[in-house]
């Protein structure tokens, strides 16, 4: 029962294989992948409810025992968020069933997609360190092909950008892996955890945590967020919207994992230079989403609001905070695929990216007016929508922890996530509209559907804050206390 942990990486994986094979058939690449997606919600939800009836699980590959070999590991945490990654994903294959085209099609879109969340899965999973790497090689290779598809010449200048800051991160990673494992000794996550705590975290691991922090800020965008935005504008919509959604999550992710499992001896150096990097980051993030006028630039500065916001969660690690930011991060997953997909439609019916070249699409498109409407409260935190609760629980903990400046920093963000998607509203939703009936693009019901769909998602996540809660806990428990995870990988 236990290789159940590894499906979510392994049939995505088995499908990009078996699809490369099946590139004539466009319709069964499609469904297979949607399929895919469907099996991985499953499987996820099964998960979670062993775990929450069993505790922590894992599946050591070939039955070496920990520390030795690979493992995956199955806690509330990673298993949450693979669900959300199953749920976002279906949803954006959907999307791309009627917007990216046969050229996309043809040329293994499917099978990237796969990759892709196979790594991202994989990824949440994993219970090593170099595996880790492993994964995030994989969805980044599979990320460097689709950004790059559609061959067009901004395409190509930001997808060199894109490709260099990661190879450059992930050779700093390497670097940062060889000298933890010259260090201690194992790459086991729960074996490094014992491994430190026994040295007390000397000021070389401190050293070494600071260069993971790096690396993983520019992987994720925490301040070092330069690449992200013109990397996210340019792919097709779903894979935009697959990009905002998924992929700096991974580096949040980690950053949340090896900063409560690994390094949390001196939470004065590491916590307070990611609180740090936190506030610029909220600070950089407001600036640019009301700098610019083009509307991919203003959800890609979004999503970097978003990636200073959860991560002061993790800087003031109280449980309230990271529960807030658990709840969060699957805020975000939802929200983010959604204001990438409405962002990619306005500018196919309209023919602009300007927000002051369109005007009165509301007129022309009702319901798609109105789900922009709630995503917006939904960002800005307005409840029983899925913002406020996370942003209601970093609040507290930042309240409980006596962080004031991170939490005016936090809420006064939102006051500028809310101003600049309200100038997109009142740009491009009211006044005289500047489409006629007889060149109105129809919306399509493969565009409309998906929306929909993740603006019941933000919905619901806000109205089932409460049965998710002992999930969220129990997550957030997990975290606070590293214990937990090491017996269920040491001490089983």
């Amino acid at each position: 029962m236990n290789n159940l942990i590894v499906m979510p990486m392994a049939i995505p994986v088995l499908a990009g294989i078996l699809l490369i094979f099946l590139r004539p058939y466009v319709k069964a690449q499609r469904w297979i992948s949607f399929l895919v997606m469907i099996a991985n919600i499953g499987i996820s939800v099964y998960l979670l409810s062993w775990i929450q009836a069993d505790g922590i699980q894992r599946l050591d590959f070939g039955d070496w025992q920990p520390p030795f070999g690979i493992l995956f590991v199955a806690d509330s945490f990673s298993v949450i968020l693979v669900l959300t990654t199953s749920i976002v994903t279906a949803i954006c294959l959907l999307y791309a069933f009627s917007s990216v085209g046969k050229s996309y099609e043809n040329m293994f879109f499917y099978s990237f997609v796969n990759f892709l969340v196979a790594g991202v899965n994989g990824s949440f999973l994993t219970g090593d360190l170099f595996n880790l790497y492993v994964c995030f090689e994989v969805m980044l290779l599979a990320s460097y092909v689709l950004i790059a598809l559609g061959g067009r010449k901004v395409q190509l200048r930001e997808s060199m950008k894109y490709l260099v800051i990661n190879i450059l991160s992930s050779w700093f990673f390497l670097v940062a892996i060889a000298y933890l494992y010259g260090t201690v000794g194992t790459l086991n996550m729960a074996h490094l955890s014992e491994r430190i705590a026994e040295s007390g975290q000397t000021p070389l691991l401190t050293v070494i945590s600071i260069v993971f922090l790096t690396v993983f800020a520019l992987k994720s965008g925490l301040l070092l967020y330069f690449w992200l935005p013109g990397s996210y504008s340019v792919p097709a919509t779903a894979v935009s919207a697959l990009f905002g959604a998924l992929l700096t999550k991974v580096g949040i992710y980690v950053m949340i994992r090896t900063f409560t499992l690994l390094f949390y001896h001196e939470q004065q150096i590491t916590h307070l230079l990611i609180g740090i990097l936190a506030g610029l980051t909220l600070i950089g993030g407001s600036i640019g989403a009301i700098a610019y006028k083009d509307i991919r630039k203003i959800v890609a500065y979004n999503v970097i609001i978003a990636v200073g916001f959860i991560l002061v969660g993790l800087a003031v690690a109280t449980p309230e905070a990271l529960e807030g930011s658990i709840y969060y991060l699957m805020h975000d997953m939802i929200v983010k695929a959604l204001l990438f997909l409405l962002a990619g439609t306005m500018i196919v019916v309209t023919g602009e990216t300007r927000i002051d070249n369109m005007s009165g699409l509301i007129r022309n498109y009702p319901l798609f007016g109105w789900i922009f409407f709630i995503v917006m409260l939904s960002l800005a935190g307005v409840p029983p929508l899925s913002g406020f609760i996370g942003k209601v629980l970093v609040g507290q903990g930042a309240v409980n922890s006596g962080s004031y400046i991170l939490l005016a920093l936090a809420f006064i963000s939102s006051i500028f996530v809310l101003y600049s998607l309200l100038r997109v509203f009142l740009n491009c939703f009211w006044g005289e509209t500047i489409i006629s009936e007889e060149d109105e693009t129809p919306m399509k019901r493969g565009w409309i559907i998906p929306c929909v769909l993740l603006a019941a998602g933000t919905v619901l996540l806000g109205l089932a804050a409460e049965p998710l809660a002992i999930y969220v806990q129990d997550a957030a428990n997990t975290l606070m206390n590293p214990q937990i995870y090491i017996d269920a990988v040491l001490n089983d």
